[in-house]
């Protein structure tokens, strides 16, 4: 085929569009499985960090002889100093805030002994938002067993995890 020298070679405007809508299909089946997999990635790390947390409350107990009274006790001291009872250096200084990983962490001291001391914790991870960052919610205790919940708040009462 000959084609006249002033004529453009180049892509038709309906060649464009099929490939534009290609790419649209492409995108409209990757972007969900991709959300999916980074909750996926977010409940896990949310589970990590209850196990984390389990660890470092018992870790606190055995050195200060009770559990913390509040989750920034266990995180690290500022400048480098020694632990204390109110700065254990036993987990990171983010998990230490109350929110990694697309959950907030919220430390609850359910007994304190005469002496000051809290005997039994709670703590409940929620997702910073439900939908985005995560579906369900977590829940654990000096029991060791982390709990979850498909809707709503995790407490001592939700499924154990297998």
């Amino acid at each position: 085929m000959n084609q006249r020298p002033d004529q453009n070679k180049g892509f038709s405007l309906i060649e464009l569009l099929i490939v534009v809508t290609i790419i649209l299909i492409i995108a409209a089946i990757a972007i969900p499985n991709l959300m999916r997999s980074k909750i996926q990635a977010n409940e896990t790390a949310a589970v990590g960090a209850l196990r984390a947390l389990n660890e470092s409350t018992l870790l606190y107990s055995n050195t200060y002889g009770g559990y913390p009274h509040a989750l920034s006790d266990m995180g690290p001291a500022a400048g480098g100093a020694a632990p204390t009872s109110t700065s254990a250096d036993l987990i990171d200084s983010v998990l230490a805030t109350g929110v990694k990983s697309g959950y907030r962490f919220a430390y609850a001291a359910l007994a304190i002994d005469p002496g000051g001391n809290v005997q039994s914790y709670g703590i409940t991870a929620m997702p910073v938002t439900l939908g985005s960052t995560g579906q369900r919610s977590f829940y654990t205790d000096q029991s060791g067993t982390i709990r979850s919940a498909p809707t709503g708040t995790a407490d001592a009462t939700s499924s154990p995890i297998g």
